[in-house]
């Protein structure tokens, strides 16, 4: 094992055109930077049509792609893919297979899906830069169950589709609106009964009597203050840091990926659940955290030695001109990190090259459109590494900036398991 090793990371490609043909050498600046990476690792926002075939799962939001995509991601360097996302079921079982056979022919390190849960929980495991990588993906929702996949009963088949890390999404209110909420669900006669109907073709949610009321499907729990809590199932997260250990434990350099869209109403704070469970991935033996879901650059970490990503935004976004609702700059601006390992995995230094998707201004008449990131530079490089500073330095991180670029030096420490 050399001693050296370097994982650059970058935000989601929704991707959904061979960008293979675009010239621009600001686009050309980031494939370098990418390439410097032993893994080289996004989330693959999308679905393949292929042999399997598929139909449309939902309506709006619906996309896929063609596998020419993935072998325009692999010539751009790209290596590792998570597969784990809320667009991964949008053909449903059929797309499902196909990703997982173009992927696997092209040969990606991934994880994310699988033929049922026991599959789809299993990490990708391969041999990168002469180290043994393990990558876990999972995906938090909030999604449909017939999205996730699950495992053969006897009463019941196999069903492709993602790996899920089981949360729930409960509303904090205050005890006295609490004994209001009641009242009203019987005088609107919200019976169990109503409430097992209305979750078709969900199960109902439990609650716990007396503290909590599923409400037709959004569930008030009793809490001191207004808000919106996220709730891990704690069952469900020891089944995944098990795989985590038993990676670490074979000597594996392993990622731990998580997507979902349980966003804060200001979209670049970091939710404290999401902060939580990442800290206990790299507790279990992960290196490396990545997490992807809201569409901008969040903040970042360093935890026991080794980097979380809360939230990386986008690499490639092709989504649809009439989506208005990202028209927000900050949605075509991220970041690509490069992070240098020593022999023990632990983090010695991050360099960040900031980037935004197309050129500015965004015209239909120049050289990339918004179809591929390219090297930010000048004011904007600045404003997205100032801001990304600012919100990780409430994490403890510290971010030298000089030029375009931006540093992290990251002092030795004693990990700990």
């Amino acid at each position: 094992m050399k001693d050296q090793f370097c994982a650059v990371v970058t935000g989601q490609s929704l991707i959904t055109r061979d960008v293979r043909d675009i010239q621009d050498e600001r686009f050309a600046a980031v494939i370098d930077f990418l390439r410097q990476g032993d893994v080289v690792f996004t989330n693959f926002e999308s679905t393949i049509l292929g042999r399997h075939g598929g139909w449309a799962t939902k309506g709006r939001y619906f996309g896929y792609s063609t596998a020419e995509v993935l072998d325009a991601l692999q010539a751009l360097g790209f290596n590792a893919l998570a597969l784990a996302n809320n667009h991964a079921f949008d053909l449903g079982a059929g797309g499902i297979l196909s990703t997982l056979e173009e992927v696997g022919r092209r040969g990606f390190l991934h994880a994310g899906i699988g033929t049922d849960e026991t599959n789809a929980r299993k990490p990708g495991r391969q041999r990168l830069g002469g180290r043994e990588v393990a990558l876990l993906a999972f995906d938090a929702g909030p999604g449909p169950a017939s999205m996730y996949a699950e495992d053969r009963t006897a009463f019941r088949p196999a069903r492709p589709g993602v790996n899920r890390l089981k949360t729930a999404r409960k509303i904090g209110v205050p005890d006295g609106h609490l004994r209001r909420l009641a009242r009203l669900g019987k005088h609107l006669q919200c019976s169990a009964f109503e409430l097992t109907n209305y979750a078709q073709p969900e199960d109902p949610l439990e609650v716990a009597a007396g503290k909590e009321i599923n409400f037709y499907g959004t569930v008030f729990t009793q809490a001191t203050e207004f808000g919106r809590l996220i709730e891990v199932d704690p069952q469900s997260a020891d089944a995944h840091l098990s795989v985590i250990r038993r990676a670490a434990a074979l000597g594996d350099f392993v990622i731990a990926y998580l997507h979902h869209h349980h966003w804060e109403p200001g979209w670049q704070d970091v939710p404290r659940w999401v902060q939580t469970f990442a800290r206990t991935c790299i507790d279990a033996g992960a290196s490396l955290f990545v997490s992807h879901g809201a569409p901008v650059l969040q903040a970042m970490e360093i935890y026991n030695g080794s980097p979380i990503f809360y939230g990386l935004g986008n690499f490639l976004f092709h989504v649809h001109a009439d989506e208005t609702e990202w028209d927000p700059p900050e949605v075509w601006q991220s970041i690509v990190a490069s992070c240098r390992y020593d022999a023990g995995k632990s983090v010695t230094e991050i360099d960040l090259l900031p980037v935004t998707i197309g050129t500015e201004p965004h015209s239909p008449g120049s050289a990339t459109g918004r179809l591929v990131p390219v090297a930010a530079m000048g004011g904007t490089a600045r404003e997205i590494l100032e801001g990304f500073a600012r919100r990780s330095r409430a994490f403890g991180v510290e971010i030298d900036i000089f030029l375009a670029r931006g540093r992290i030096e990251v002092p030795a420490v004693r990990k700990f398991g």
